[in-house]
């Protein structure tokens, strides 16, 4: 049980960074958010106000936006060191360095604004989790998703979608990895509680080098999904043929 889950069974009030969406707060994310346990009984009070119109709740279709760091990461580049964190399925945590999870691997790394909010949990991560087999056909041996949010969030977030391992949840509880990345967007002007995220992005990392990058604004989601990376994974993989039969002829 985490922290947050004992917490609520014993009716202390509990806060949660990620009770709401950067992206939008409609009627449907209400609901959601009043039946999550893990969210705690004060996440579920302000979920009740808003159903009740006691608080008012930011307009359907707001895309998150905020001050944005300037990338630092680009195709051609090696991915900076940083420890990120995850529970296996027995429940132990791990810390992982960056340099350890991509050595002599080809990886699928997206990130997401936080975890339980709408576009993330309802598009983003289940697209992955439906592409997970078709990507490992492609040469994918990791596929994994990293938000700043802490490991027992991260793991209630994965149970509640039935993630299992089809894709690897990261945490980068201190934001350092999305900061060495130039990929941090401050999204503390919202009323939901959300300070300094990752921008969504998604890349294809080869033996640590950054092949193709999807990096989106903000927390949009235009061209991050798993068809786009299956895309850019084909596409790639042309080129190499097409390389290597002038090579041939050679």
């Amino acid at each position: 049980m985490t922290a947050a889950l004992a917490m609520a069974k014993t009716g202390e009030p509990v806060m949660t960074p990620t009770m709401a969406s950067p992206v939008r707060c409609d009627s449907h994310s209400v609901k959601n958010i009043a039946r999550g346990e893990h969210f705690g009984r004060s996440s579920r009070a302000i979920a009740t106000q808003l159903s009740h119109g006691r608080v008012k709740a930011l307009q359907p279709g707001l895309v998150a936006s905020g001050a944005r760091s300037a990338c630092t990461i680009s195709e051609g580049a090696k991915l900076p060191e940083a420890d990120l964190c995850y529970f296996d399925k027995e429940g132990n945590v791990h810390t992982v360095k960056v340099s350890e999870l991509t050595r002599a691997k080809k990886v699928v790394l997206f990130a997401v604004p936080g975890a339980f909010t709408p576009t993330c949990s309802t598009q983003h991560v289940p697209g992955f989790v439906a592409k997970a087999e078709e990507l490992r056909k492609a040469g994918v041996d990791v596929l994994a998703c990293v938000s700043v949010n802490d490991a027992f969030v991260m793991r209630a977030w994965g149970e509640q979608m039935k993630v299992g391992e089809n894709v690897l949840l990261l945490s980068d509880g201190l934001g350092k990895f999305t900061k060495a990345m130039g990929a941090t967007v401050d999204l503390s002007d919202k009323p939901v509680g959300l300070g300094v995220r990752s921008r969504r992005y998604a890349m294809v990392v080869d033996d640590g080098v950054v092949k193709a990058l999807n990096m989106e604004e903000g927390g949009a989601f235009t061209h991050s999904s798993a068809e786009d990376i299956l895309k850019c994974l084909q596409k790639h993989k042309a080129s190499n043929v097409e390389c290597s039969a002038g090579q041939n002829v050679m």
